[in-house]
């Protein structure tokens, strides 16, 4: 990611009390660095992998190394392996009256190419073990079950065709034997077949695997179809219930033809996504995503692409580090996986203490006027929350043995880091999907740069060719200006000091050469002569 300079800091440009018909001429081209896209340009922080226990942290720096991709790749999957393992068996309470379960949403953006399906692999891999293990395990119950059910819808036939030979004084016993005999058969349901994962699912049948599986599923793949998906590709009509409820862990009553309703009390839902960064362009355009809550729920990771500088010859994973990685995920999803009631790790006091100031510090910036997450605070508001999820998973993944006691103050400082993390990516996420007004408003007025040309404008000339919508006075149109300095698309000029009469010249923007046409010159609403 490009570093964008912090706001007003950018460079002013002094034009000479002698000569102000130089400001039309503006710099030489180059003395300009290249634009920062908008929506793309914030500086992003790598991921923390010192902030996971060291043996996952071993395994995502080695995986990361020998796929010669970004941590955060690995690190976001570490993470969502963990909740594959936690969720719907472990609930995290923050202080009496606030708990939440643990299981996360992890979407990471990366272009084609970039090697996602060789970390899903690696990442994955101990989950995808067990589940075979869990299928092994149940096939004899699954062939017992299928025999028990045989035998009884046969001893059923029986039992009626024993009604209909009986005379009139054993037919009354004949009857309630063929009953009996036929509920018998409802009470050797056959066993579902275990799954932990599924991949390309519409949300009628994640329903049905909730219902099925204990309440639990994660959908993990390498690309970003189930948006398409949820979104109504199928059905063309969108359905996003269960993933919504799938996250907050609420009520969700299945009905399906043919079979009684099914409660799913607390539905536990693991989402782990790679998507390309059209597909993120396009979820800013869904209004019923964003309108809904699904983006806030997200997890997001803006990574730094790694291709164009891949080593041909990377360090290869070290054998006893996967190994590792391997034994103890797998234990622990062992360990989870029969569990009915969830297991509730509660925060010491001085992890709550923590929590509070971490509050205290989100609160302002929620704030729908002077606030920087204004634009986000259906996110921004949910910070907390995923923190507290974040240390409880930590909490799991450091104690090999007896994880069930209290979540730390040390944990949750790691899990800060994670969280910090989420939050730097998730306003980068939001800025390149429109989430951020100002940007929007900035890239109203690029497009208008774009469109005529300019060497370059005065403030009151931008303002008077996009007036209308957020632009009302002309002082709406200088938090836009701002941010497209702060981009390098414009650099503002300072024009000589006007003494006596006359209202005071419009502040002077010279353009970017990218978008010059020709000599231009200012104060013709921008267009060039």
């Amino acid at each position: 990611m490009s570093t964008t300079p912090p706001s007003g800091t950018a460079r002013v440009l002094r034009a000479v009390p002698d000569a102000p018909q130089d400001l039309t001429s503006g710099v030489s081209p180059d003395d300009w660095e290249p634009p920062v896209p908008l929506g793309g340009g914030r500086d992003v922080p790598p991921f923390p992998v010192d902030a996971l226990p060291a043996w996952m942290a071993d395994h995502v720096s080695a995986v990361a190394e020998a796929t010669q991709t970004p941590p955060d790749l690995a690190g976001c999957l570490a993470l969502v392996a963990l909740s594959t393992a936690a969720g719907g068996r472990v609930r995290v309470q923050i202080r009496p009256g606030w708990d939440e379960p643990v299981n996360l949403y992890s979407v990471v953006v990366l272009p084609p190419a970039s090697r996602k399906s060789a970390v899903f692999k690696a990442m994955t891999r101990p989950i995808r073990l067990v589940e075979k293990e869990l299928v092994q395990q149940a096939k004899a119950d699954i062939e017992a079950a299928r025999i028990s059910r045989r035998t009884a819808i046969e001893l059923a036939e029986r039992a009626e065709k024993a009604v209909l030979a009986a005379d009139a004084a054993s037919r009354d016993a004949a009857l309630e034997a063929a009953v009996n005999a036929a509920m018998d058969i409802d009470k050797t349901a056959m066993p579902i077949v275990p799954r932990l994962i599924a991949d390309d699912a519409t949300p009628e049948a994640v329903g049905s695997l909730l219902a099925d599986h204990g309440g639990r599923i994660a959908i993990l793949s390498a690309e970003g179809g189930i948006f398409a998906t949820i979104g109504g590709r199928y059905s063309g009509t969108p359905n996003l219930e269960i993933f919504l409820k799938g996250h907050a862990g609420d009520l969700h009553l299945v009905d399906r033809q043919g079979r009684e309703s099914t409660v799913v009390e607390e539905p536990s839902i693991t989402l782990g996504l790679t998507i390309q960064p059209i597909i993120l362009d396009n979820l800013g355009r869904n209004e019923l995503f964003r309108g809904s809550g699904l983006l806030a729920r997200i997890m997001y990771s803006l990574p730094v692409n790694t291709v164009g500088s891949r080593l041909a010859r990377p360090t290869p994973a070290p054998p006893h580090v996967a190994d590792v990685y391997e034994s103890r995920l797998c234990a622990l999803v062992r360990e989870l996986a029969d569990w009915t009631d969830p297991a509730v790790l509660p925060f010491t006091p001085d992890a709550d203490d923590l929590m509070a100031e971490l509050q205290d510090e989100i609160e302002p910036r929620l704030h729908p006027i002077t606030g920087s997450w204004a634009h986000l605070g259906d996110w921004g508001g949910k910070q907390a929350g995923l923190t507290a999820r974040l240390a409880a998973l930590l909490h799991l993944a450091h104690h090999e043995v007896g994880w069930s006691g209290a979540i730390d103050a040390e944990t949750f400082v790691s899990a800060r880091r994670l969280g910090d993390y989420a939050a730097a990516h998730a306003l980068a996420a939001f800025d390149r999907m429109g989430g951020n007004p100002q940007i929007d408003d900035a890239r109203t007025v690029l497009e208008w740069i774009k469109r005529t040309q300019p060497t370059s404008f005065t403030r009151r000339d931008a303002y008077r060719a996009n007036r209308g919508g957020s632009f009302r006075e002309v002082a709406d149109i200088d938090p836009a200006l701002a941010i497209l300095e702060d981009h390098g698309h414009v650099r503002l000029a300072l024009p000589p000091d006007r003494r006596g009469p006359g209202r005071k010249p419009s502040p002077v923007y010279f353009v970017h050469p990218d978008y010059r046409s020709g000599p231009g010159q200012f104060g013709q609403n921008g267009q060039n002569p």
